[in-house]
């Protein structure tokens, strides 16, 4: 779908994957992006339109307006607004890139102001909630993927690319060796989530020869992010929690019961390895409880 023939337009793309690569973009950015950026030049192509410097404006909001229409290839329906705001953002980018390289003297997006989605707010489960998930695990995994993404606080694909040589029971730390934005970080770990996730690796994960994974499906090899959401769903199912739950909304649970705890800001804003203190803050509009006693959750 949207296959380019315009040889330098084949060109661009990849070379504005490389470009992302070496910011230290996620592969999933180094991706999706570019190929939001080849649906917008095959729309040109179509339109036998080959000089980028040719572009204006309203060039870019014809093909906003194109997005607001398109079907969705993956489900019924259009594209989310958060698709459609990853398009104009990839957009960004490139005619930024561009510029930079004087490719184009002119940005079409420079004078363009596009309204953001409104993002809908993860959910934090109350620390009751929290408890409730552990006691309705039944094997040492489950209880690995609530530490990893509750103790720890992992994102999603932090989780999934944790390597056993990441984690370091003697001294009851987890390495994050490449976080968002490349950035890595040390995570320390509660003695209780220290012995659970060494009694998880030595007596539970079975994993094949040379896996380096700490998190293993049932095939032996590294757990995929949907795999390991589908455990969180059913430990809510089984916990009675009729919330929509995500991995990430571990993250941000774990980021508010600390802050309840009384850390401050700058101690979460580490732990979590968040680039900007603002993002930290969001967490801040909550009560007081008591780390201790969500840092070590009831069996």
């Amino acid at each position: 779908m949207f296959t380019l023939h315009h040889i330098e337009y084949n060109h661009l793309v990849k070379n504005f994957a490389d470009h992302l690569q070496r910011l230290g973009y996620s592969k999933g950015s180094q991706s999706m992006l570019p190929k939001c950026v080849q649906e917008f030049l095959y729309k040109q192509e179509q339109e036998e339109l080959y000089d980028l410097t040719e572009l204006t404006s309203s060039d870019i909001t014809d093909h906003h307006e194109y997005l607001q229409q398109r079907p969705n290839q993956r489900r019924p329906g259009g594209l989310s607004e958060m698709m459609i705001n990853h398009h104009v953002y990839a957009l960004k980018l490139f005619f930024n890139w561009l510029q930079e390289l004087r490719t184009i003297e002119e940005n079409p997006m420079s004078a363009l102001h596009f309204e953001k989605p409104t993002s809908k707010a993860h959910e934090v489960l109350a620390r009751e909630e929290i408890i409730s998930l552990y006691e309705a695990c039944e094997t040492l995994k489950e209880r690995a993927i609530l530490h990893v993404y509750y103790g720890c606080g992992l994102r999603r694909d932090e989780g999934v690319k944790l390597n056993v040589s990441d984690l370091q029971f003697r001294n009851k730390m987890l390495y994050v060796r490449e976080g968002k934005g490349g950035k890595s970080r040390a995570v320390p770990m509660t003695e209780k989530i220290s012995e659970e996730l060494k009694a998880y690796c030595y007596q539970e994960r079975k994993s094949k020869l040379n896996e380096l994974a700490f998190l293993i499906n049932q095939c032996g090899t590294r757990l995929h992010g949907q795999d390991a959401n589908k455990v969180l769903k059913r430990l809510c199912k089984a916990a009675k929690i009729n919330k929509e739950i995500s991995l990430h909304s571990l993250r941000h649970s774990i980021a508010t019961h600390l802050l309840e705890g009384g850390l401050s800001v700058e101690y979460v804003r580490e732990f979590l390895g968040h680039a900007n203190l603002e993002t930290t803050q969001r967490y801040t509009r909550v009560g007081k409880s008591l780390l201790d006693q969500i840092a070590n959750p009831k069996s």
